[in-house]
């Protein structure tokens, strides 16, 4: 290797590396790398002299240089930076002028004219003769994308490279077509094969949707079990909601129960005032407690059925209530009798949507009343404490004598009630 060809090296790789955008993810280094490596394979084993080779690996280390300063017309770039570099080390001008002749042959849509255009044309579209065809073509899409050049589809990407490999490629030197031409119908028939097998993919998709829709639309039965599963959901999620109200109300009232048996119970002596309000208070609490329970309380039916009844479809076997004492043979093979008929399985899950209905509707309706007796014992008892305050403070200024203070009526009263009633008397 030529020191030349070593300083170009150097500086195309710096020159990339520090000024060429990252969105180019086929046109950089690793690109250039490989348009080399094809260069001097194809020197190797073609008749060429040392100096045409210098030449051609030149060309091919310096052609893409442009793509640092522009996408479009890149060629004339790279000449321009191939033609001040190579001035910079001494070069020969004729050595620098085919240097850009073979540069300018890089572009794709000119065909080559001399046998070293040939060569550079045939190792800058090697990859298309290469077993690494299809990640390099995949890097292309993506930097087109990057770039904002164009965005092509999977399908469409697979459709460019098929004609491209069919209309506007070829190989000119007689080595290409002898060791990488076989290699480029190979990627053109995986190409083809993978549209084909993709295309009947679709069809075969497009073929199932249609059957399925028109299944859809001619059978209800996907939308009748839509509906049973979304009706039984809501009814027991409703159930669930009841349950819990109901527990709410047993919590709250057990609290304020005990706190009143802790509390005013043993004050009642000395307060009579506060009896009427406090078994106004602790009626409703007590009322709305055994309301919610009958609420909530579950009833167990007779959980035996016969065969008669299953024969005769009277039984729902999807409610508990209606097995529960059965053996598991029985039952079992009533089971199996229902799912023998569609009519009796959906007529199951109808009873079953019904029972569960009046279920809840027994449940809002006593935890509606429940809930309006506690709201209006809540009501009623705070009133009636405030009725008796206000009657008991009344009462005690009329048994007072004039001038008593305030403060003794409040500090002293539950204490010496019956005091200042025999005080008046004397």
């Amino acid at each position: 290797m030529s020191k030349l060809i070593e300083k170009t090296e150097k500086f195309v790789f710096d020159l990339l590396k520090n000024e060429l955008d990252q969105s180019f993810l086929y046109h950089n280094y690793t690109h250039t790398e490989r348009v080399l490596r094809s260069t001097r394979e194809i020197i190797e084993n073609t008749d060429v002299s040392d100096k045409d080779a210098e030449i051609l690996e030149l060309a091919a280390l310096l052609h893409d240089t442009g793509y640092t300063k522009t996408r479009d017309d890149h060629e004339e770039e790279s000449v321009k930076i191939a033609t001040k570099f190579l001035t910079e080390q001494g070069t020969d001008e004729k050595v620098i002028t085919a240097v850009n002749a073979c540069i300018m042959a890089t572009k794709f849509k000119d065909s080559p004219k001399t046998e070293l255009d040939k060569i550079i044309r045939d190792a800058d579209a090697s990859h298309f003769g290469k077993k690494y065809f299809d990640e390099a073509s995949e890097f292309l899409r993506k930097e087109f994308e990057l770039q904002g050049i164009a965005d092509y589809s999977p399908i469409e990407w697979e459709n460019e490279n098929i004609t491209v490999l069919t209309e506007k490629h070829e190989f000119y030197t007689d080595y290409a077509l002898k060791n990488w031409q076989p290699r480029k119908e190979k990627n053109l028939a995986n190409l083809i094969k993978s549209k084909k097998k993709r295309k009947t993919k679709l069809k075969t998709e497009e073929i199932k949707a249609k059957y399925k829709a028109q299944y859809k639309n001619e059978s209800p039965e996907r939308g009748i079990q839509t509906f049973y599963r979304v009706a039984l959901r809501n009814h027991i999620k409703l159930s669930d909601i009841a349950d819990t109200k109901a527990n709410i109300l047993l919590s709250v009232n057990a609290i304020i129960i005990s706190l009143v048996l802790a509390n005013l119970i043993s004050k009642l002596d000395s307060n009579p005032y506060l009896v009427w309000p406090t078994a106004i208070f602790t009626l409703s609490c007590v009322i709305s407690m055994v309301l919610s329970i009958i609420a909530t309380r579950p009833n167990i039916t007779s959980g035996e059925f016969t065969k008669e009844d299953v024969a005769n479809k009277n039984v729902n076997l999807t409610f508990f209530g209606n097995f529960h004492k059965m053996s598991l043979e029985e039952y079992d093979w009533a089971v199996r009798e229902l799912i023998k008929d569609k009519d009796y399985v959906y007529s199951s899950l109808t009873k079953d949507l019904y029972f569960l209905g009046k279920v809840l509707e027994r449940k809002y309706r006593i935890l509606r009343i429940t809930y309006t007796i506690f709201m209006i014992g809540m009501i009623v008892s705070v009133l009636s404490f405030g009725v008796a305050l206000k009657t008991n403070n009344a009462e005690l200024k009329d048994v007072l004598p004039e001038g008593a203070s305030e403060t003794l009526i409040n500090s002293n009263y539950q204490k010496n009630f019956n005091k200042i009633k025999a005080y008046k008397l004397i």
